[in-house]
């Protein structure tokens, strides 16, 4: 309800309470969104031709999938840090629902990041379960990652109707080692699957992003945001898909 637009029964509410309990299945999000875009890029290879359109209706559903509010929290990222030179500003900024020249600019490269590693990483094989499981794991692991970041910082606003507020509450150790096992699975088992076990080396550049990204937002802010795990997930997303692309040019 909260991560989606994919309906859920009525009877189940959005209390603050099972919000924040929730927050441990970010990363099992990124199997269905994931899995959903490998879907929607299979679907396409087989009515248009590779790759261009396949990965482009395939960013297209993710993108509605989640109703791009992780996109959103990546151009508030850039609108707030560009443009704010202390945390009351920079909160102030990414607050506000217009979308300015650094956000513009900092969605538009991003996107187009996206789009051309995920074009040479799928129409570099053919399609089967390895391209599936990178696909799913860019998804699994980015969500994983910011869940990391709500372990260690403190939410940075003191307001109370702030977005990520349900959130805000911080995740024990017994629920990271949640995440982190629907955030590893989907690489695991690349790495059985194709035996190739460079790619757990992929988990490094991960760590680096995440460990530049606290330290920044703890300069500025003190702490995250909802906007803050936004961009963790968009950029670390792209990381992955840059280091499968990476692998297959250095392989050739």
């Amino acid at each position: 309800m909260f991560y989606t637009r994919l309906p859920v029964p009525k009877n189940i509410d959005h209390s603050a309470d099972a919000l924040n309990r929730s927050t441990v299945f970010f990363p099992l999000i990124g199997w269905i969104v994931g899995g959903i875009g490998v879907g929607v890029y299979w679907l396409c290879t087989v009515l248009f031709p590779p790759a261009s359109l396949p990965v482009l209706f395939s960013m297209i559903a993710t993108v509605w999938i989640t109703g791009a509010f992780h996109e959103d929290g990546f151009a508030d990222v850039c609108d707030g840090f560009g443009g704010g030179w202390t945390k009351e500003k920079i909160l102030a900024i990414m607050k506000d629902s217009r979308l300015g020249t650094y956000g513009t600019i900092g969605l538009g490269l991003l996107l187009a990041v996206k789009f051309f590693t995920l074009q040479s990483m799928l129409s570099a094989e053919t399609f089967g379960w390895a391209v599936a499981l990178k696909y799913i794991s860019a998804h699994s692991l980015s969500r994983l990652t910011a869940a990391t970041v709500i372990r260690a910082l403190p939410y940075a606003r003191e307001d109370l109707d702030a977005k990520a507020k349900p959130i805000a509450q911080g995740i024990t150790t017994g629920q990271l080692a949640i995440a982190a096992f629907f955030g590893l699975v989907p690489l695991v088992a690349l790495v059985i699957y194709t035996t190739l076990w460079i790619y757990l080396l992929f988990l490094i550049p991960l760590v680096l992003v995440r460990w530049r990204f606290i330290w920044f937002f703890k300069k500025w802010l003190g702490g995250y945001t909802g906007d803050c795990l936004g961009a963790v997930q968009q950029i670390t997303e792209v990381v992955v898909y840059l280091s499968f692309v990476s692998l297959l040019w250095v392989s050739i």
